[in-house]
């Protein structure tokens, strides 16, 4: 293995973060197994086109997915999918992980996460949070704010941060969950106030702003990136697959250039990257339900 060129199925468009961290790994593999990986981007329903494809296909090892956190947290959202992430796939390992920053309009009056969260209680139901659209990472991450904090919020979902960071700019919103390349130009000239990292430890490029866990403890969520097969690949190929990427990992070349996207280099076993598959998605379980969401 591989005898063949082997497909990498990206979940999201050209040019986004689980597309480019794709096509940073794919011509390593493509290197160091002598066979072409191939990413072919199916974009749509949260993940859910791309995951679908992976579950149907062949457990050869010849058909991987670039799974990212918004795939497994979306899962409770949807009824019926044809295939269950916790179940259905075989993880490989993780490629990198990116966290997040909440972020407030400057004509909020709160400056940490604890006043944050007396400032929305105080205003019950009447604070406006802005996502980059329903059932994406930047949606339910706030959704696991409000729940772990005991706060209500209204949500405006938005198609891109693109879009949504002129609304909170401007006061139309005034909180937001935004990644960190797209929210660090607004709050490091003053226009946002960022109040803490997504993470459950603060960011290495940012160690003066306090992970949300520190005010919230537990609470710990990002964009993690990783490879996944179909359930009943042989652990030959996934051993191979783990033990490549976590090669590729050590690379000074990839670490800097990961940086530079906003992420950070990860790794670890298949084992390891199941249980936190599995844990999150028992989190993510416990969100919709309680804050009671549902995809319209």
């Amino acid at each position: 293995y591989p005898t063949k060129p082997v497909r990498v199925i990206s979940p999201y468009p050209p040019g986004s973060s689980a597309d480019i961290i794709g096509r940073i790994y794919a011509p390593k593999l493509t290197d160091t197994l002598g066979k072409q990986f191939v990413v072919d981007n199916r974009a749509g329903a949260s993940g859910n086109i791309a995951a679908e494809i992976v579950a149907r296909a062949a457990p050869d090892g010849y058909t991987l997915l670039l799974l990212n956190t918004a795939v497994v947290a979306s899962q409770p959202l949807y009824k019926n999918l044809p295939f269950d992430v916790t179940r259905d796939f075989q993880p490989v390992g993780m490629l990198g992980i990116a966290g997040y920053l909440l972020v407030v309009n400057q004509a909020v009056p709160a400056k940490s996460v604890q006043e944050l969260v007396a400032h929305a209680k105080a205003r019950a139901g009447k604070l406006v949070y802005a996502s980059t659209g329903i059932g994406g990472l930047t949606h339910m991450a706030t959704e696991l704010f409000a729940v772990m904090a005991g706060v209500r919020m209204i949500h405006v979902p938005y198609k891109s941060t693109g879009v949504a960071m002129p609304e909170i700019l401007a006061g139309q919103t005034q909180v937001m969950v935004a990644g960190m390349l797209g929210a660090q130009p607004f709050f490091s000239s003053g226009r946002l106030r960022a109040l803490g990292v997504t993470t459950a430890k603060r960011w290495p490029s940012l160690p003066n702003i306090p992970a949300i866990a520190e005010a919230l403890p537990g609470y710990d969520t990002g964009t993690y990136y990783g490879m996944f097969l179909p359930k009943g690949t042989p652990p030959a190929i996934v051993n191979r697959l783990n033990a490549e990427v976590n090669k590729i990992l050590q690379d000074g070349g990839i670490k800097n250039t990961l940086e530079a996207q906003g992420m950070a280099a990860s790794g670890g076993t298949p084992a390891a990257f199941a249980a936190r598959v599995k844990k999150e998605y028992n989190d993510w379980v416990k969100v919709v339900r309680e804050a009671k969401l549902k995809i319209e």
